[in-house]
């Protein structure tokens, strides 16, 4: 696809005549009898841009994210999907002019550019200082993913359990005790009154009672990796593809050196993805307090690239709302290491081993000083995305 960013002019290609399935979060669409659904799943994610005429992040910097924003709306999509399963399920549609669910203006208003939303730029932006990041400087995805976790420890009404996978390995001893945790009771009590005919986390409101009351904190999964040195290695392409088949996807966020995108599927050999370089009016509620929310959702078809163009430096995210959906998970990574031809990403093991090599994460334990050192050597990933010049 071709887009002239920042006019809002758009010249963009159909999706392809194909036999080939078309994968979207988890969901398998064929082009010749469900074109509009796939259409209407990639219209109902929530799209973020670059955005001008915010109010300054900090009271005296930027008013806009225009050149350095990309991945921080990249992150903002990846973590708004999660929080759409959690209040909406992934079944939700949003469909132009169709009145809403509160739920749905919550979750949107979380990412809303102004400095009180939990995951808005402001939020993230100034958050990020703590991670060694200047207000409108570039990230990269283990950033964007640390800082997330971070800002989602306020965020009393969703009450995630957000894991980030270090050093390509996901240690289910951890997730399981992070998520069997003990329920705040705040986080149940921030949960907004529904009508019954609502859903909660895409299920009746009783169900969603009963999970508010359960052992396990809906897990948001997010894994830096590296596939290559400076392209993706192609060992890992079929691994990739299988990671958007999984119920459980959140997607990717990555892009191509110095233009991050959010990846939410593939046809063939390209990947389809939400892109932010478009500069679009920062919103606020009209008269009557209503958001207008059309700008939110790309009502276009959504761009592709080939895989192999891939910049090897990407996050993928996983949402399990319950413990059985984490089972399942580790049952499908599990049966991706028998798939021919496809190199894992990532390790999957009971409870940590000592297999660290490199000298300056060796004999680390979990506080949060070791999480910051863990943080910078992991972080040089980031380096490959720096802008060089706008």
């Amino acid at each position: 696809a071709t887009l002239t960013y920042d006019t809002l002019r758009f010249e963009y290609e159909d999706f392809p005549e194909t036999k080939e399935p078309v994968w979207i979060l988890g969901r398998k669409y064929s082009v010749f009898t469900e074109k509009e659904e796939i259409l209407l799943d990639v219209t109902s994610r929530l799209w973020f841009t670059y955005r001008k005429n915010f109010p300054a992040i900090g009271g005296t910097g930027p008013t806009s994210d225009t050149g350095w924003g990309c991945m921080l709306r990249c992150g903002q999509m990846i973590f708004a999907q999660a929080l759409v399963c959690r209040h909406l399920g992934r079944d939700w549609r949003w469909i132009k002019g169709r009145r809403q669910v509160d739920n749905y203006f919550n979750v949107l208003n979380a990412f809303i550019d102004k400095k009180d939303s939990y995951y808005s730029i402001h939020q993230i932006a100034q958050m990020g200082v703590g991670e060694g990041k200047s207000i409108g400087q570039w990230y990269g995805p283990n950033t964007v993913a640390q800082v997330l976790k971070k800002l989602a420890t306020f965020d009393t009404w969703s009450s995630l359990a957000v894991h980030i996978a270090m050093d390509n390995t996901v240690v289910m001893e951890e997730i399981r005790r992070l998520c069997q945790s003990n329920f705040s009771c705040a986080g149940a009590a921030a949960c907004p009154a529904v009508e019954s005919d609502v859903l909660y986390n895409g299920y009746p409101e009783e169900a969603g009672v009963r999970d508010r009351l359960s052992l396990w904190k809906p897990l948001v999964l997010l894994i830096p990796l590296r596939l290559g040195l400076t392209e993706i290695n192609e060992a890992y392409i079929e691994t990739l593809k299988h990671c958007f088949m999984m119920p459980q996807s959140l997607g990717v966020i990555g892009g191509k050196p110095n233009s991050a995108h959010y990846f939410i599927g593939y046809v063939g050999e390209e990947l389809i993805y939400l892109d932010p370089h478009t500069t679009q009016p920062a919103v606020e509620p009209n008269d009557s307090g209503c958001l207008p929310d059309e700008s939110f959702h790309c009502q276009h078809p959504p761009c592709r690239m080939s895989i192999a163009e891939l910049d090897p430096s990407i996050a993928v995210g996983f949402f399990c709302n319950t413990e059985e959906d984490f089972n399942d998970w580790c049952q499908q990574i599990k049966k991706l290491s028998l798939v021919r031809g496809a190199l894992p990403m990532f390790e999957l093991v009971e409870r940590q081993l000592p297999h660290f090599s490199n000298p300056d994460v060796l004999n680390l334990t979990p506080d949060s000083s070791d999480a910051d050192r863990l943080e910078r050597f992991f972080d040089s990933e980031d380096e490959d995305f720096e802008i060089l010049s706008l």
